[in-house]
């Protein structure tokens, strides 16, 4: 049996009508960038998330590069970010000149909360939370801490569409929810896609008109903006999954609790999930210390497996000239050494997920 780490077509076949309605809709309009898909989509994914405003753009990285520029944040601030995090958190810091200040992760692979003040300094202007894999952060820890020190709180949750910490869905706790809607996303597009969620009127304009070339009229360039657009396509598509999105985050769950249940190899580390946290389980990662091993073995058993992430940012090749090295995370390059992101998709069958698990542990 062959099972891939990660299946697309599953989910769009279970509403293939819907989306294909949604794409005739858009071509047979004309109208294609920035219109009623757009409008449309943004204020249901606002009103899903709880916050007044979303701003549709093109990319997650874009979420987070305007987010930062749009605080003002640039050459010489620096912005508090988690050690074990995709590189796109940490892009989004540098991309506007300002420095990432690293704190390294807690048992649920999210920063450690209780760490994040001894990283401020005078320097610092904002904290950038990752809700990693699809758990929610410790949010009440962060929220405190941020505001003892008047600092900006960004979310990255490129991973967490739908999950709650206490109640209450990550991307709501600071100025900007940032969202991606890459495709393999919980809240995945059909292409490339993201968005900023905020109470903030003022920040929602400012990044309205920095994705259209810093324009609220054509030609009338406001401020320097670029260009990063939802397309009226992708706002269409992302429509239609937002309906179902309560149900496939469920099926992820249920999912990661039979995986929970059936995993009992002693070498295998489970995620574990913090009281009061939600996780829509966008990766299930489990850790051992063969990891190497294990993947080869699964490999050999036709099981795909997948890496997330297997450089820490402050050891990437790019980051050379923050001058950090090798032990300076030393809880981040464990988990770079020992996390392995098992199969889990929409559509996972229990013949596909029982073969997972047997072969697990066999091993």
């Amino acid at each position: 049996m062959q099972i891939k780490c990660n299946v697309l077509d599953r989910q769009f076949q279970m509403y293939q009508a819907e989306y294909e309605a949604a794409a005739l809709r858009v071509l047979r309009s004309g109208w294609y960038v920035l219109g009623n898909e757009v409008l449309a989509f943004e204020n249901a994914f606002a009103a899903y998330t709880g916050r007044k405003y979303c701003v549709g753009l093109n990319s997650g990285l874009d979420a987070l590069i305007l987010s930062v520029r749009a605080l003002g944040i640039g050459a010489g601030d620096e912005v508090i970010v988690q050690s074990n995090t995709y590189i796109a958190t940490v892009l989004g810091i540098t991309e506007n000149g300002a420095v990432p200040v690293f704190v390294e992760p807690d048992e649920y692979y999210n920063i450690d909360a209780a760490k994040i003040e001894a990283a401020v300094t005078d320097r610092t202007k904002a904290v950038l939370v990752t809700h990693l894999y699809g758990q929610a952060s410790n949010m009440a820890a962060v929220v405190e801490t941020a505001r003892k020190y008047h600092l900006e709180l960004i979310e990255d949750c490129a991973q967490s569409h739908g999950a709650c910490f206490d109640g209450q869905m990550t991307g709501t706790f600071g100025r900007a929810g940032c969202f991606s809607f890459y495709p393999t996303k919980n809240l995945g597009a059909f292409g490339d896609a993201g968005a900023v969620v905020t109470d903030d009127e003022a920040f929602a304009d400012k990044l309205r008109m920095m994705r259209n070339y810093g324009s609220k009229v054509r030609y009338h360039n406001e401020i320097e903006g670029v260009n990063s657009r939802l397309d009226e396509m992708q706002a269409a598509l992302l429509r239609v999954k937002l309906g179902h999105l309560s149900a496939l985050n469920q099926e992820r769950k249920e999912l990661a609790q039979r995986y929970d249940a059936g995993i009992v190899n002693p070498q295998i580390v489970l995620p574990k999930l913090r009281t009061k946290a939600e996780s829509i389980y966008h990766q299930y990662v489990i850790r051992c210390t063969k990891r190497d091993a294990l993947q080869a073995y699964l490999a050999k058993q036709d099981i795909q497996t997948q890496i997330h992430y297997p450089i820490p940012p402050h050891l990437a090749a790019c980051y050379a000239h923050l001058g950090c090295h090798k032990g300076d995370y030393p809880i981040a390059e464990q988990y770079a050494d020992q996390v392995l992101s098992l199969p889990i998709y929409t559509g996972m069958t229990g013949e596909e997920q029982q073969y997972v698990i047997d072969r697990l542990n066999a091993f």
